[in-house]
């Protein structure tokens, strides 16, 4: 028999291959540093609060029977005293078929989900298509940025997990479950996985929407922010790379890191909300308090581009966007919008020396007289006088020929976000 071989380094066994989920070596490395020296931390404390207890053990009757009435006076007691009481059983909602959870639920792991592809990366978060290992089910993980968060979980990110909750629409990106990495800043919110985004669709698709189904499109954006409205909730960055579309020809609002609760009276809110392209006047004014009107002006500016395959007013700065509207709607005028000299940007902007008269009926030639209206309804300056969402979901529009297709009945096309090529019928 030969005498066994040496081992070498090559024989060795290959390293565990890192996970597509894991953060950097040095920062899981970091982060077990400090879970080992507060678990330390943790063990001392208990040996003293042990040492004390035993100690009075040994004590007088008197001192004990004080302690004694004290411990019987607070039942808080010390944390060894509540580790060795009875377990505590978590109390669950009465049932209700599967809506019944218990109060306390752990987020799961990153890990029960295969990463398959990056989709986008945004202001917010690095969204990945990822199929769960249980179900299989295709879904979206959106991993929220808190690299450089100081002051615990970003604002943006409980706004958008609370409004999502808050307002489940058939036409609203739904919010799975929020699972959790190695370190506190992987986290991650689980959607459903949608295989298109209106921007892109609308770039690549062979041929454009057809009038049928543009009023499809619409009526289920418009019952969506209806509802976010109903709820005192103002989206503030509608846009259609925000849309999402499925192959059945449903759309869904998402990205809400913009959306806020509101009440009345309104108060002071940002001025820095929406993307430029689709910012409403007042904004654009320096308006410290508006409406849910804004939205109502990126819905209008939505309807144009659906129609002409191209952002309706892409502004390369404020003062160029301005006069890209001037340009469509003709300057604003006290009767039109009153009071829109005394908002504080208004002496920035050269209002005298545009156009006087609108060109959107130029523009949208092909429209009809009652699409025409809503159009100019939704992109009205004054936004006291802009049409609500559920005043647009009564519009004349609707009712005329043709009717809203059915989702059903729409052309389903390869999705970019799958990794899928090519934009033939399918």
């Amino acid at each position: 028999m030969s005498p066994p071989r040496p081992t070498s380094a090559s024989d060795q066994p290959p390293p565990r291959k890192k996970s597509k989920w894991d953060d950097d070596p040095a920062e899981l490395a970091a982060e077990r540093e400090r879970k080992r020296v507060k678990k330390a931390a943790l063990a001392a404390r208990l040996a003293t609060e042990k040492e004390l207890a035993s100690s009075r053990g040994g004590a007088s009757p008197s001192a004990s029977a004080s302690a004694s009435a004290a411990s019987a006076t607070s039942r808080e007691g010390t944390p060894a005293q509540l580790r060795s009481e009875a377990p505590v059983r978590i109390r669950r909602i009465p049932k209700r078929g599967r809506e019944a959870h218990p109060l306390l639920e752990s987020c799961r792991s990153v890990y029960s989900y295969e990463r398959l592809n990056e989709i986008e990366e945004g202001s917010y978060g690095i969204v990945f298509r990822a199929r769960c290992k249980t179900t299989g089910d295709i879904v979206a993980l959106k991993k929220l940025k808190m690299d450089k968060e100081k002051n615990g979980f970003p604002i943006t990110s409980l706004r958008e997990i609370q409004t999502l909750m808050t307002v489940p629409h058939e036409n609203i990106v739904r919010v799975r479950e929020v699972v959790v990495g190695d370190t506190l800043t992987q986290v991650f919110i689980v959607m459903d996985f949608i295989e298109h985004d209106l921007k892109t669709l609308l770039a690549n698709m062979p041929t454009p929407f057809l009038a049928s189904e543009i009023k499809t499109l619409m009526l289920q954006l418009l019952s969506a922010i209806a509802l976010c409205h109903d709820n005192w909730i103002v989206h503030r960055d509608l846009k259609t790379s925000n849309l999402l579309m499925n192959n059945r020809g449903q759309i869904k609002v998402a990205d809400f890191g913009l959306a806020r609760t509101f009440g009345d009276p309104l108060g002071d809110m940002t001025q820095l909300v929406v993307t430029l392209w689709y910012r409403a006047p007042e904004l654009l004014f320096g308006a410290t308090e508006y409406t849910t009107a804004v939205d109502m002006w990126s819905i209008g500016c939505i309807f144009g581009e659906l129609i002409l395959r191209e952002p309706l007013l892409p502004g390369r700065g404020e003062i160029d966007q301005v006069n890209k509207i001037f340009k469509l709607l003709g300057r604003p005028t006290d009767e039109l919008w009153p009071n829109f000299r005394k908002l504080p940007n208004a002496k920035s902007f050269n209002v005298e020396a545009a156009q006087p008269f609108s060109t959107l009926s130029r523009t949208f030639r092909y429209l009809t007289a009652s699409g025409l209206d809503l159009l100019q309804r939704l992109l009205t300056y004054d936004p006291e006088r802009r049409i609500t969402a559920d005043e647009a979901l009564r519009h004349p529009y609707f009712d005329e020929s043709p009717l809203p297709k059915d989702p059903s009945m729409f052309n389903s096309f390869p999705s970019v976000a799958s990794g899928e090529n090519g934009y033939e019928l399918v």
